[in-house]
């Protein structure tokens, strides 16, 4: 049987089984790359009768992982709600998405690693260079996943293509927001995660060249 029988058979208006399988799969990944950045959390250990100050100091010493873990569990959050906003669009199965998936899902599942060993040498130069380097190859792997999920022959009918240039947008604004935060940790560490936040003012610069493009 050919695909595109195979696709016709699978297709009423309602996405593939295939695809389906594919959404559900990534949303378990996602799922449980946040809950691992939980399981870094390790809790202090003091001896019995330890003074109250001993504790409150073994809790601040932990406040760059529990600011790493808010950090990437919002970051793990963003890239799972563009994936969703990209299948949303999507209605057919193709061969096409399961290398881009499978590699946005396997960077996405690594962020813990990269999260745990941030956090724990914190202001460090090459530690946080890492975690930077290794969210820009989660921002190129979900820009090429989403791209292929809103791409003919798999997209709906009728997606207003507004709607797919805006989610391609908000892809090259988080690798540009990320690129971003490379060039802030070389020169200061500590800050190098408030290089995020251009990720807004990528996407706005991004929206704005793109309308002159766009009507002309």
């Amino acid at each position: 049987m050919s695909d595109a029988t195979t696709d016709q058979s699978m297709h009423h208006g309602a996405p593939a089984h295939a695809l389906e399988r594919l959404v559900f799969f990534s949303d378990a990944v996602f799922a449980i790359s946040i809950t691992l950045l939980g399981v870094e959390l390790h809790a202090p250990i003091l001896k019995f009768g330890a003074p109250d100050v001993d504790f409150v100091q073994a809790l601040a010493n932990l406040t760059p992982n529990f600011i790493g873990f808010f950090v990437s569990f919002f970051v793990i959050g963003a890239f799972w709600g563009g994936h969703h906003r990209s299948f949303d669009c999507a209605q057919h199965w193709s061969p096409r998405l399961g290398l881009p998936n499978l590699c946005l899902l396997s960077s996405v599942a690594a962020m813990p690693f990269f999260t745990a060993f941030m956090s724990e040498n914190v202001g460090n130069r090459v530690p946080t260079m890492v975690y930077c380097i290794w969210l820009t190859i989660v921002a190129i792997f979900n820009l090429w996943n989403n791209s292929i999920a809103v791409s003919p022959g798999i997209v709906k009918d009728g997606i207003d293509p507004e709607r797919i240039a805006t989610i391609k947008v908000r892809g090259w604004s988080v690798i540009l927001g990320a690129a971003t935060s490379i060039v802030i940790a070389y020169f200061q560490p500590w800050v190098a995660q408030v290089g995020l936040f251009s990720i807004v003012f990528w996407r706005l610069l991004l929206q704005r060249l793109r309308r002159p493009a766009a009507a002309s």
